[in-house]
């Protein structure tokens, strides 16, 4: 039992959820503010978090048909039959009440010399990246659904994973932070389309409307180009600005690895292959995170 619920869990979906918080960790040590408390509550909560949305994903996807005979990717617990509907929202209620005491400790520390109306602030925005894990699929008009799974991929992965870490070494908002940030914004919005590709039909049938189902395959690839191609400038951008060393650059050495999903995107013809770029795509963006600040530091 243990296996199929590590199974649900998706464990290889985390280096992609502690991506933002690992670079908005770092640039806050760059910038002389850095505290390893708030880095480990901050690294167990957005676990947690992921955990709760991989949960509704499985639970969301099999109550509305989008899990089926004939899905294209790995099975999930629920559709499968080997982990009951009940047990799964049982799980999803466990990982909420864990989130939420990782959320508000991780708050509380953070801000406890801060106006209380940052404190309340950030506690509403944990309850709506709460809300956003469960509503992606699961309940009544799920916003994955309804394409609007990029969207919100991009805010709560990158901008306000990036930006919102920051902000709790740092304590003040910078702007700048935002280039970063939706660099890593982008890069996760690049595995959920390469996801969304790869599911583009089977979705399609059971009304699942997705940005590739909205675009269909050729524009879904040159998409995929933009996302890749707007976190490079992203990224770049946020150097160039705060340059002081060639070290910097080090986040370019995952362009190789980019160009090269590149080239499958743009070649594939079974959407099984698009699986493994998942994989790809999901550990470059916690390297292309870590390089980026690292760079920062030296």
């Amino acid at each position: 039992m243990l296996k199929h619920w590590l199974q649900a869990f998706r464990l290889r979906t985390l280096p992609l959820a502690l991506s933002c918080i690992v670079l908005g960790s770092l640039l806050a040590k760059a910038d002389g503010f850095f505290q390893w408390d708030i880095f480990i509550l901050a690294i167990t909560t957005t676990i947690f978090l992921q955990i709760l949305s991989n949960l509704s994903n499985d639970y969301g996807d099999s109550q509305n048909g989008a899990d089926n005979a004939q899905r294209v990717g790995p099975q999930r617990a629920v559709q499968s039959g080997v982990i009951a509907p009940t047990q799964m929202k049982k799980a999803m209620i466990l990982f909420v009440l864990l989130s939420l005491v990782s959320g508000v400790s991780l708050v509380l520390i953070s801000l406890k010399d801060i106006d209380l109306s940052f404190t309340l602030f950030f506690i509403v925005l944990g309850l709506a990246a709460i809300a956003a894990a469960i509503k992606y699929t699961a309940g009544k008009n799920p916003y994955g659904y309804r394409g609007l799974g990029d969207l919100f991929v991009f805010l709560f992965f990158g901008i306000v994973g990036v930006s919102g870490s920051y902000y709790l070494f740092h304590h003040e908002f910078q702007w700048s932070v935002l280039l970063p940030a939706s660099s890593i914004g982008f890069l996760s919005a690049a595995v959920l389309n390469l996801n969304n590709m790869r599911d583009r039909i089977g979705d399609a049938e059971v009304g699942k409307i997705t940005i590739p189902v909205m675009l269909g395959k050729q524009k879904s690839k040159l998409y995929h180009l933009f996302l890749l191609l707007f976190a490079l400038y992203g990224a770049l951008g946020y150097t160039i600005t705060h340059l002081h060393s060639a070290w910097q650059f080090l986040f370019l050495l995952v362009l190789p690895v980019h160009v090269l999903n590149i080239k499958k995107v743009f070649t594939y013809n079974d959407p099984k292959e698009l699986d493994p770029e998942l994989k790809k795509i999901a550990l470059t963006t916690l390297l292309f995170s870590i390089l980026l600040g690292v760079g920062s530091l030296i």
